[in-house]
């Protein structure tokens, strides 16, 4: 168990830098040897590498609303997989983790996937967009406004489309029926793709010759190039880093890699042998290794702590054939665990999670529980921010375990699958309550974790979660069920 080393008395900047769809074995520190990831590796080696570290959710809209909120996904009905219109999930009274360190004087900027919504419900793309990212606790902000698979396929500054010109406005619709019939979609024009869909759902608006999920006109000048996102997320936050290194600063950089499609820039493509996801995975990694350098560069490393997790496991085929399932080869983005994207198993939550502080942290490994939730309660912690009880939701403070100071973390924790369907862990065994539905997510080739029995693991013996022992420990499937039922009625304490 690794142990912290004298760091300055001032209040760190913090950066959390999160993934999209990255798993548990997708890098060289947890065990992969497929796809190169030496800055990451070199991340881990230097920082805290976690084995028992979650996201809330197998999917990404609830994952993203729980990390900036400290509440579990299912407590809010709006947690879902959002479309690009939708409307902000976060409420107006909500703390967010933004929001609390701008009481001790933050600067905060988020940078890349938002993926929570935008608005109130009827969006002007040509206006001002209001609620935002800065509304919510951010005082900046550069975002696509949902995912990289779903129109708009634009960045919003602040409150407006970047780039849009005023003579090309922007509509976008989302529904069965194409309501720009003159716009080329998946569907009509299959001649002009690049890249071909995978299923129903990913065939409409074509951009970059890519078919979107949604349907959209004109903001030409705004649209962005798949190619080149990670240059400008990357040029974003360095820019915000340099501007605010005084501190204290927060950056949330939430990357849109390896979320399909997956279009590595041309200093990438082919890199790998694993096809365009083992080449977005590369340029991920070396994105990690540039915004590392540049604080270090700064001289403000000593009293910053960067955060690398991921939303949610991995996924092969997402809606694209970009042969990613041909291709992987011996390489397992799981890792040892089950499941993946979508899934109640664990390969669909326990996430890749590596602590970057060197002033801060002594290298070591971890395998304390935790959460993206403590994400809230633990940097207000450490950023001398006290928290009323209502506001830290259900985040825990366990800043000494996030900084590898102790092993000890949560007692429990709840994740969440696709849809509404949950599961608890306690300390090493998982209960997973018997649900209707087939064994593998739709078009999605990943076991769903749903059975019509109850599910019971213990993960000191059987991390791939194989041996199902709900029938030979009745009481723990009680008392494990009882358990969940009291989290998800707020009857038990958050511990």
């Amino acid at each position: 168990m690794p142990s912290t080393s004298t760091a300055s008395s001032a209040p760190p900047n913090i950066v959390i830098i999160y993934a999209d769809d990255l798993g548990f074995g997708d890098l060289g520190c947890y065990g992969a040897n497929g796809i190169p990831t030496p800055h990451l590796d070199k991340m881990a080696a230097e920082g805290v590498r976690f084995t028992n570290f979650y996201a809330t959710a197998a999917t990404c809209t609830p994952s993203r609303y729980s990390l900036l909120t400290g509440s579990y996904p299912w407590r809010n009905p709006r947690a879902r997989i959002l479309d690009g219109d939708a409307p902000i999930i976060i409420g107006p009274d909500e703390l967010t983790l933004p929001g609390a360190l701008k009481r001790a004087g933050y600067a905060t900027s988020v940078v890349g996937k938002w993926h929570i919504g935008l608005g109130n419900g009827k969006i002007d793309w040509n206006g001002e967009i209001r609620p935002a990212p800065v509304d919510v606790g951010f005082d900046e902000s550069f975002v696509m406004a949902a995912t990289n698979d779903r129109v708009p396929s634009v960045f919003v500054k602040d409150r407006h489309v970047h780039n849009l010109a005023p003579d090309d406005p922007l509509e976008v619709v989302y529904g069965k029926e194409n309501p720009f019939p003159e716009v080329p979609t998946g569907r009509s024009h299959p001649e002009l793709l690049t890249l071909r869909h995978g299923d129903q759902q990913h065939f409409d608006t074509i951009v970059n010759g890519v078919p979107r999920i949604g349907f959209c006109r004109g903001g030409k000048a705004a649209t962005w190039d798949d190619a080149t996102m990670t240059d400008v997320f990357l040029e974003r936050a360095k820019e915000f880093i340099t501007r605010r290194q005084a501190g204290p600063f927060f950056l949330y950089l939430a990357l849109h890699q390896p979320h399909v499609p997956r279009i590595p820039s041309a200093r990438f493509k082919g890199a790998s042998a694993k096809g365009a996801r083992g080449d977005v995975i590369m340029e991920l990694d070396w994105m990690v290794g540039e915004v590392l350098a540049h604080i270090e560069a700064l001289g403000v490393a000593e009293n910053t702590v960067v955060v690398f997790s991921s939303d949610n496991g991995p996924i092969l085929l997402d809606g694209y054939q970009d042969r990613a399932d041909e291709l992987t080869g011996e390489h397992r983005p799981c890792g040892p665990l089950r499941g993946g994207k979508y899934s109640l198993f664990d390969g669909g939550t326990r996430v890749p999670t590596i602590v970057w502080a060197p002033g801060r942290v002594t290298p070591g490994e971890s395998h304390a529980l935790l959460s993206q939730l403590d994400f809230l309660a633990s940097f207000s912690r450490l950023a001398g921010v006290p928290l009323a009880e209502a506001e830290r939701a259900d985040s825990l403070e366990l800043t000494d375990a996030i900084l590898g100071k102790t092993d000890r973390g949560r007692d429990s924790l709840v994740t969440e699958g696709i849809g509404s369907n949950t599961l608890v862990r306690e300390a090493n065994w998982v209960f997973i309550p018997p649900y209707p539905g087939g064994p593998f997510v739709t078009n999605k080739a990943v076991e769903s974790g749903t059975a019509p029995e109850p599910q019971l693991y213990d993960l000191s013996a059987d991390v791939g979660q194989r041996v199902n022992l709900a029938a030979a420990h009745p009481e723990r499937v009680r008392a494990m069920g009882a358990l969940l039922e009291a989290i998800r009625d707020r009857r038990s304490p958050v511990t």
